[in-house]
């Protein structure tokens, strides 16, 4: 680190008073602090790494104190370094203010396939963590055991379903599959059944696979009762909003059976739990319906949940959540992005496949195409009706898409006409605003929207900052016009 970035990053962590995702603060002007490998865990198990800094005091509001000894400082952070699996090799830098001695440690990151790293005395269960905001919290069971499904290439999908035998299968099912299959590979007719099993991975070492039980199996849930879909209308815009009755859901239903029946039914559900307006035509007079979602939109959100959520042992008891609220529709899935691609890069790139035997299964039975087109059909079909952007969340183990109605959209425009070039939204926050009084701003019932739809594309833009950055989802977090801050 140059003298420059040092004191740009003294200023900033004084002039904000807190830390940050890749920014750790210590004092250490009695001794080295103790508990540093879980910072060095957390910042080498994320993908920007992260800087520890020493030698300010956040209990003086991050007053400069110094460092009690540098070299023997270093000498202890390299010694930690080393005491990780794998060992962590710090960029140590040493700086001289006003007679102070400061010291910073940068963690470059681990590459994802030695991910996690963890205290080697501790054990990869109790030495690993992840940096959540400002804090450092231990990785639950499952999210290590991510990084070793990703790292061994784990086949979930296909791993032996003890109960289940070739009879619990609806043959007439795995009949047709299996005819699919042979079509293009001729010489397949003259294998032996149990050998085609096993090839095409219906039975792996003579056990049913977990697939074939979701694809061809009449009743999975006899095997794993939480592998369904949990779908619920809401009277609401948040969970736990009443209707005029006092009922919290206006339905509610549990979705069973195998993947294609609860694709279909699924999509069934939020076919008859939508609202369709009517259009007309001011020039024609001729009626049109619009649909609060496009079905193609929806279909392929359900389907991308069905296909790649994470079908592991710790996540069987998990039912995929599709959740209808008055101005959204939510579908969360088990198991967050698999492997190295981001939420950026979503439908933009060949990512890795988490499930890929129930893909190709899917492929075969005419239920996707396989060709990573899903979030871009999404994207358009919703930009074709004329909606807002889908949004994607990847938060600890779960991913979520949420699709915006076009109620919504109306309510932007109808009910607080909004200067599009954001000029209103940010003479508005020559001082620090909340979400609640932005949204109140904007006219608008959903605060989740607001942000989305309006204030997020000004702080993208640079018109706008957080008031914590570092932490976009705190609830202290505010808005405040870029130029007040000059």
């Amino acid at each position: 680190m140059l003298d420059q970035e040092f004191q740009q990053l003294v200023t900033r962590v004084q002039k904000r008073q807190y830390e940050e995702q890749i920014i750790e603060v210590k004092a250490a002007h009695t001794g080295c602090p103790d508990r540093l490998y879980d910072t060095f865990s957390s910042f080498s198990n994320q993908d920007d790494g992260g800087t520890i800094l020493f030698g300010l005091d956040e209990k003086q509001h991050f007053a400069p104190v110094g460092v009690y000894d540098a070299q023997d400082l270093q000498k202890k952070l390299m010694e930690i370094g080393e005491a990780m699996t794998p060992i962590v090799r710090p960029v140590l830098s040493v700086f001289d203010e006003n007679g102070k001695l400061f010291v910073t440690a940068e963690i470059p990151p681990v590459d994802l396939t030695e991910r996690p790293c963890y205290k080697t005395a501790k054990g990869r269960l109790k030495g690993s963590y992840l940096r959540v905001g400002d804090a450092d919290k231990p990785m639950t069971e499952y999210e290590v055991y991510s990084y070793e499904a990703y790292r061994k290439k784990y086949r979930d999908d296909i791993r032996p379903v003890e109960e289940a035998t070739l009879a619990s299968l609806n043959q007439d099912d795995l009949d047709d599959y299996i005819a699919r299959r042979k079509r293009n590979r001729p010489h397949f007719s003259a294998v032996p059944t149990d050998q085609l099993n096993e090839l095409m991975n219906i039975t792996k070492n003579g056990e049913v696979t977990l697939s074939a039980v979701l694809l061809f199996c009449p009743y999975p849930q006899s095997f794993f009762p939480q592998l369904a879909i949990i779908a619920s209308r809401v009277p609401g815009t948040e969970m736990g909003a009443v209707g005029t009755d006092g009922q919290r859901f206006t339905d509610s239903k549990r979705i069973e059976g195998n993947l294609m029946e609860m694709l279909e039914a699924a999509v069934a559900f939020v076919n008859s739990n939508m609202r369709t307006a009517v259009q007309i035509n001011p020039k024609t007079g001729k009626r049109t319906d619009a649909p609060e979602y496009p079905m193609d939109a929806v279909r392929e959100v359900i389907l991308n949940a069905l296909v790649h959520r994470d079908y592991s042992r710790y996540t069987e008891s998990m039912p995929i959540q599709l959740t209808m609220f008055a101005d959204r529709l939510v579908v969360r899935n088990p198991g967050g992005l698999y492997g190295r691609i981001t939420l950026d890069q979503l439908g933009k790139m060949q990512p890795d496949t988490r499930n890929p035997f129930l893909v190709t299964a899917m492929e075969t039975l005419h239920q996707t195409e396989n060709r990573y087109s899903g979030i871009p059909r999404i994207r358009q079909a919703m930009t074709e009706a004329g909606q807002p952007e889908p949004q994607f969340e990847n938060i600890r183990g779960e991913f979520s898409v949420t699709l915006y109605n076009r109620k919504v959209s109306a309510a932007s425009r109808d009910q607080h006409p909004i200067d599009q070039s954001g000029k209103d939204l940010i003479a508005f926050c020559s001082i620090p605003r909340t979400r609640k009084e932005l949204t109140e701003f904007l006219g608008l019932a959903s605060g989740q929207y607001a942000i989305k739809r309006y204030v997020d594309p000004l702080v993208k833009s640079g018109d706008l900052r957080l008031t914590i950055p570092d932490r976009p989802r705190s609830r202290n977090q505010k808005y405040i016009a870029a130029k007040s801050d000059d």
